[in-house]
């Protein structure tokens, strides 16, 4: 059943947007980078618990895989076409998707950014996570783990995202600045988690003195613990996100530990950003819906546990 905004609140506060009248229905469409990883499923449900919340009707949806940059772009331009009264949108490149993103400006739609934003000023604020403070803090735990020296190197879910590009160089900086001893030797991409263990097994081989690996999603977190069990190697396993799998990977010392993101919160935040605009409100450009590191010690945290997802 389609649900509608109170109009009062929509007609109260001078807005550069068009507010929906009284007849008509809030839609937002909300779309993200894929469906593969369970993140994206946590992130739903954060919109769909905010959609109610604000009485709006929501669409979530996204390309199969998140190497699909074509067919996010097609999903984009056919939800810009409804003309909705706003819009969420997770690019998987960062540049190449402004076009698009320029065509539901100059409609008149407002735009929330999450997860990964886009190098333009077209969104009104991102919901994300601090990709390159993250990353750092997985460093920090890299560095800790090996004895602050050793060769390590990172699996990268992609090249074009700005999570990609946050978390890659999160880690690598910090390393360079923090930790002369410790060289990154090998830097390989991979979203899919049959290519990341591919990929790392390779690195393994290459590398018989590695001391540690960062991998900077889901995906290529189950790749690196798919290639450590089957290499028996005993290097340092850092991943990113959660899901049973990656849990599963921490609990049995496979993996070190991860950090989670907020997938829930980053949901919830696209929708209420939305029906702030509609309002008039102001928004800040980035909204930092926060991280944790994770490992067996804290998992059972209350705080830790509400954002971590199977």
């Amino acid at each position: 059943m389609k649900k509608k905004l109170f109009a009062a609140a929509l007609f109260g506060a001078a807005t550069m947007f068009s507010a929906p009248s009284f007849a008509e229905d809030v839609y937002f469409p909300i779309i993200a980078k894929g469906f593969s990883h369970q993140f994206w499923q946590a992130v739903k449900a954060g919109a769909e618990s905010a959609a109610k919340a604000n009485n709006v009707t929501i669409t979530f949806e996204g390309p199969n895989t998140e190497a699909e940059i074509d067919k996010q772009t097609d999903i984009l331009n056919a939800a810009i076409a409804k003309k909705p009264q706003g819009l969420g949108f997770a690019a998987l490149d960062s540049k190449a998707q402004v076009p698009a993103l320029q065509k539901a400006a100059d409609a008149g739609i407002p735009i929330v950014a999450f997860d990964s934003g886009v190098e333009s000023d077209l969104p009104l604020t991102t919901c994300t996570t601090d990709n390159v403070n993250a990353a750092g803090a997985a460093a920090d735990k890299m560095a800790e783990a090996i004895g602050g020296e050793g060769e390590v190197a990172a699996e990268i879910h992609d090249q074009t995202s700005a999570t990609g590009i946050g978390r890659r160089d999160g880690f690598v900086n910090r390393i360079k600045e923090k930790y002369p001893k410790i060289t990154i030797v090998d830097i390989k991409y991979a979203n899919d988690a049959l290519k990341a263990a591919d990929d790392i097994k390779a690195t393994l081989q290459a590398y018989p003195n590695l001391k540690g690996i960062f991998a900077s999603n889901e995906g290529a977190a189950i790749g690196l613990a798919v290639a450590k069990k089957e290499t028996g190697s005993k290097v340092v396993a850092i991943g990113y996100d959660s899901g049973k799998t990656q849990k599963d990977a921490i609990n049995d010392g496979t993996l070190l530990g991860s950090i989670t993101q907020n997938p829930v919160g980053i949901g919830e935040c696209v929708v209420n950003s939305l029906a702030k605009a509609l309002k008039g409100e102001k928004l800040d450009k980035i909204i930092d819906t926060g991280f944790y590191w994770y490992d067996k010690s804290n998992m059972a945290d209350p705080k830790v546990a509400a954002v971590l997802y199977d």
